[in-house]
C-alpha cells in the first residue's frame, strides 16, 4: 500500500523510524519503509541506523558514492515496491499518533494523486545560534491549512507528503541538483505544469534540525548557486519565485551591478544580524537577493 521513503545524511532516523513502523502496524496495513544514507561518514550515527534493518518491513541503505539530493530521492522511488509514496525529511516526525492513519484515509476518500500534511516546529525558542532556522521555519514553512488551500503549489513542500508512485516516476527530482536547495520547488513546479493537483490536508510533522545559523546561511548560499543554474538551464522561469521576479526587474533597471555591490558593502553588518538572536527575515531576504545579483553579475 504505502513506501514510506526518507533520504539521510547522518543523522540518527531511528526513532523516525520506529514511531512510523509502529503507526502502520498499528493500522494494519501493507507497508515498507526505506532510509537510503547518502555516503555519508562511517560513526556512531550509522551504527544506530544499521538497527533499523532489524525491525520488520524496515532497511538501512548506504550509498557508496554521494548521488546528491535530487538523485537520491529518484533512487528512493526505484526501489520502492507500493503504488503509494510517503517522502520524510530525516529531521521530521509526526505530531499525532494518527499520523499514518491520517494518510490512508485521505487517500481513500480522496481521488488525488498527492498529499501535503504540513510542516511546524515547537514554540519554545531554541538556542541563539538557530534562531535564524527557526525564525525561517516558524514564519516561511509553518503554515497554517487555511493558509495553504489558498495557493496549493506554493505551499507545498517535498518533506512531508504522500504521493502516487506513478507520478514521481514520470516526473522525477533533477538529479543535477546536487546541494541543498530548490529541488523541492523544481518538483513541485512540474506538477504544476501538468496541472497534477496537490491535496493539503492537516497532518503536520515537527522539523526537529535546527542547525547553527551560520551553517544555515551557507546552506543558503548551495541554494542560491542552485537557483541560477536551473534558471540559466530554462528549467523553473524568472516569474516562478518572489525571489526571481525581483532579480528580474532589477535585471531589466541594468541594476544588478549596483546590488551585488550593496551587498558585499553591507554583508558584514547583516550577517552579524542574522547570526544574532533577533534575526530579521527582511534582512535574510535582501541578503539573500544580494548574493543571487553577486552570483549572477
Amino acid at each position: 500500500m504505502i513506501s514510506i521513503l526518507i533520504p539521510t545524511y547522518n543523522y540518527n532516523t531511528l526513532p523516525l523510524v520506529e514511531e512510523l513502523n509502529r503507526q502502520a502496524v498499528s493500522e494494519g496495513i501493507e507497508f515498507e519503509i526505506i532510509v537510503t544514507d547518502d555516503a555519508s561518514p562511517q560513526n556512531e550515527t550509522t551504527k544506530i541506523n544499521n538497527r533499523i534493518n532489524q525491525i520488520p518491513n524496515c532497511r538501512f541503505d548506504r550509498n557508496e558514492a554521494n548521488l546528491g539530493r535530487g538523485q537520491n530521492r529518484n533512487s528512493l522511488i526505484q526501489k520502492a515496491k507500493y503504488d503509494w509514496v510517503l517522502l520524510m525529511d530525516c529531521d521530521t516526525f509526526p505530531k499525532k499518533d494518527n499520523f499514518i492513519r491520517t494518510y490512508v484515509e485521505s487517500l481513500q476518500s480522496q481521488n488525488g494523486v498527492a498529499f501535503f500534511g504540513g510542516i511546524i516546529y515547537y514554540d519554545n525558542k531554541p538556542k541563539d545560534e538557530e534562531m535564524l532556522r527557526w525564525v525561517f521555519g516558524k514564519s516561511r514553512e509553518e503554515i497554517p491549512l487555511q493558509k495553504r488551500l489558498s495557493n496549493p503549489y506554493h505551499y507545498a513542500l517535498i518533506s512531508n507528503i504522500l504521493v502516487k508512485k506513478e507520478v514521481i516516476l514520470s516526473h522525477p527530482f533533477d538529479s543535477k541538483i546536487y546541494n541543498y536547495g530548490y529541488e523541492d520547488i523544481v518538483f513541485i513546479l512540474g506538477l504544476k505544469r501538468e496541472r497534477i493537483s496537490i491535496e493539503h490536508i492537516e497532518n503536520p510533522a515537527y522539523h526537529l534540525n535546527l542547525e547553527n545559523s551560520a551553517i544555515f546561511l551557507e546552506k543558503f548560499h548551495h541554494s542560491l548557486q542552485n537557483l541560477k543554474q536551473v534558471l540559466d538551464q530554462g528549467i523553473i522561469n524568472t516569474e516562478d519565485t518572489a525571489l526571481t521576479r525581483v532579480y528580474s526587474k532589477l535585471k531589466r533597471l541594468h541594476l544588478v551591478g549596483t546590488a551585488a555591490l550593496l551587498f558585499k558593502i553591507f554583508k558584514k553588518i547583516t550577517t552579524k544580524n542574522l547570526l544574532s538572536k533577533n534575526p530579521s527575515l527582511f534582512l535574510f531576504d535582501l541578503y539573500r537577493l544580494g548574493y543571487f545579483c553577486l552570483i549572477n553579475s
